[in-house]
C-alpha cells in the first residue's frame, strides 16, 4: 500500500471528521478520559471550519485512494500551531502520524517561521514519544478544566468585548508575555464577537479571545487572567487550558468548582520564551 500526501480540501471534511472522532475518541476511551470530540458532526464541522479558512494549512494522507488522517498547521499568527493531527484507527501505529508531522515541520521550515508549538494528552505516551523523537520540546503541562460559570468580579479589573481598535493593544501585551503575537487569532475572534479584554488602571493588560478548548488568553499578570475566567458566561468544549506552573490560578479555579478533565503537555520547536505574565493556552499553543 502506498501513502499518498495532499493538500485538504473542503470536500474532505466529512471523512476527515468521521477520522478525527474515532480517533480521539478511541485513544480517550482506552485511558477512560472523555473525548476531545464529543460528536462526529461536530468533529465534521470543525474539520469543514479549518479546510476553508485561508489561515490554516492543511494535509491529507491516502492510502489506495481512501483518506486515512490528515494534520493542519494554523498560520494565523508569526508562531504557528500544529493540529489536530488524527489517524484512521484502522491504520494507526503504521508511521502515517509521523508523515503528517514531518508534512507540517516541512512547511513551517519552507516559511522560516521562528517557531512551531503543540498541545498533546497527557495520557498518550505514543504522540508523547513521537514529538518529543521529532525534536520537540516539553515546555509546561497544563490543567484542562471545566465546569459552571463563576460569575464574579476581580476588584480593579474591567472585562468588555474586544474590538478592533483593541487589536495593538491587545499584541503588545502577548508580545511582552510571550515575545509575539496572536493578533490573526484575535482579529478572527473579535469578527466572532467571543473576544473580550480586561482594563487595569485605564489600560488594556489583558484579552482572551473566548475562554474554550481552542482560545487562547493572555495577561500582564495572574488577576488579568482570572479576571477573564470569572466574567465568562461558558468555558466551550472540553474547557480551559490552565498552566499547572500558576499554582494561585489553579488553585483559584478548583476552588470555584472547575473540576481537572486531563492533563496535556506544551511542546514546542524554535522560538519559546518563559511567559513574563500569565496566560492560558490554546489547544493548538
Amino acid at each position: 500500500m502506498d501513502l499518498v500526501l495532499r493538500p485538504g480540501r473542503p470536500e474532505d471534511a466529512a471523512e476527515s471528521g468521521r477520522i478525527c472522532f474515532e480517533a480521539f475518541s478511541g485513544i480517550a476511551r482506552q485511558h477512560g478520559f472523555p473525548s476531545d470530540t464529543p460528536a462526529a458532526d461536530a468533529a465534521g464541522g470543525m474539520m469543514e471550519t479549518l479546510l476553508n479558512h485561508p489561515g490554516f494549512y492543511s494535509v491529507v494522507a491516502e492510502i489506495d485512494g481512501r483518506i486515512v488522517g490528515s494534520n493542519f498547521l494554523d498560520e494565523r499568527s508569526p508562531v504557528v500551531g500544529v493540529g489536530p493531527v488524527t489517524v484512521d484507527p484502522a491504520a494507526q501505529n503504521g508511521g502515517v502520524g509521523r508523515r503528517l508531522m514531518q508534512d507540517v515541520m516541512q512547511r513551517a521550515a519552507e516559511r522560516r517561521v521562528p517557531g512551531i508549538r503543540l498541545l498533546q494528552s497527557g495520557y498518550h505516551s505514543r504522540s508523547f514519544a513521537l514529538y518529543a523523537g521529532l525534536g520537540f520540546e516539553f515546555r509546561e503541562t497544563v490543567a484542562c478544566l471545566q465546569g459552571p460559570p463563576i460569575g464574579k468580579t476581580v476588584p480593579g479589573y474591567e472585562v468588555r468585548p474586544a474590538t478592533d481598535a483593541d487589536v495593538a493593544a491587545c499584541n503588545q501585551v502577548c508580545r511582552k508575555v510571550h515575545g509575539a503575537d496572536r493578533g490573526g487569532e484575535l482579529t478572527d475572534a473579535i469578527k466572532m464577537g467571543t473576544a473580550r479584554v480586561t482594563e487595569h488602571g485605564g489600560r488594556i493588560t489583558g484579552y482572551a479571545t473566548d475562554l474554550s478548548f481552542f482560545a487562547h488568553a493572555v495577561g500582564e499578570s495572574t488577576e488579568d487572567i482570572r479576571a477573564l475566567i470569572a466574567a465568562a458566561p461558558a468555558f466551550g468544549g472540553t474547557g480551559i487550558l490552565v498552566p499547572a506552573s500558576n499554582s494561585a490560578l489553579l488553585q483559584w479555579c478548583l476552588g470555584n468548582g472547575l473540576k481537572v478533565q486531563q492533563l496535556m503537555s506544551v511542546m514546542t520547536i524554535g522560538l519559546y520564551n518563559e511567559p513574563a505574565g500569565a496566560y492560558l493556552p490554546s489547544v493548538l499553543y
